[in-house]
């Protein structure tokens, strides 16, 4: 878990951004499941932790435009309705942490949590890219399909430059080719080394440095670009 010193109140904590993810398979998510069933949007999420008779924690959302009449068949029971939807109430699994509960396992309220048609799109505040890259490797220690659909950071005016390139998407030898390239200077104008002597270092042929290298960059890049 990332930490930093405590700001002055008034201040905004250096380095903070805002993310948003999203989780394509929440396992054992009520949330996720209804919207998936229902084809309906989940929203206005809430929990109380120990709130359960047996200290486990209960959960609600609310259902919206649902498309399904019916009342989702995961464990949930109809609370209240509302002039937008109806209210459920959960009891979440207490051997299965859900997502918002790996999240705030590490220091980190959860902001927002809502599902479209099966996806968890879960909003948080961190401290730097660290604590979101912790956040995230987590997530995928549990959970399926998990994705940095947005990030922001505070006091910038343009929340567009700020992007998370996800190394865990490249493989070992890409790393390795990279972060030697990078050290011996590949990189640099003028070049202190050439792909030669990337090579050297790296005792693979040239025309294997530059295989790698290219997968390397086409991944970096797409994590850049990508909207």
């Amino acid at each position: 878990m990332t930490s930093s010193a405590p700001t002055a109140a008034g201040d905004t904590e250096p380095g903070a951004i805002r993310t948003e993810l999203v989780v394509a398979d929440p396992r054992g998510c009520p949330v996720a499941d209804a919207s998936a069933e229902t084809g309906g949007r989940a929203c206005r999420v809430s929990r109380s932790k120990d709130g359960g008779v047996d200290g486990s924690t209960v959960g609600e959302f609310e259902l919206q435009d649902a498309r399904s009449e019916d009342a989702p068949a995961v464990d949930c029971r109809r609370l209240f309705e509302t002039d937008t939807g109806d209210v459920y109430r959960f009891d979440a699994d207490r051997e299965t942490p859900c997502v918002c509960q790996v999240v705030e396992s590490h220091g980190i309220p959860v902001v927002d949590a809502h599902a479209d048609d099966g996806q968890l799109h879960v909003t948080f505040h961190a401290t730097d890219v660290d604590a979101v890259r912790d956040v995230v490797e987590a997530l995928r220690d549990r959970h399926g399909g998990v994705t940095v659909r947005r990030l922001w950071q505070s006091g910038r005016a343009n929340a567009d430059d700020l992007a998370f390139v996800d190394r865990s998407r490249l493989t070992d030898r890409q790393t390795e080719v990279l972060e030697t390239a990078y050290h011996l200077g590949y990189f640099d104008r003028p070049r202190g080394a050439s792909g030669g002597d990337v090579a050297d270092a790296l005792d693979i042929s040239p025309s294997t440095f530059a295989e790698h290298l290219a997968a390397a960059q086409r991944k970096v890049l797409g994590d850049l670009l990508d909207d």
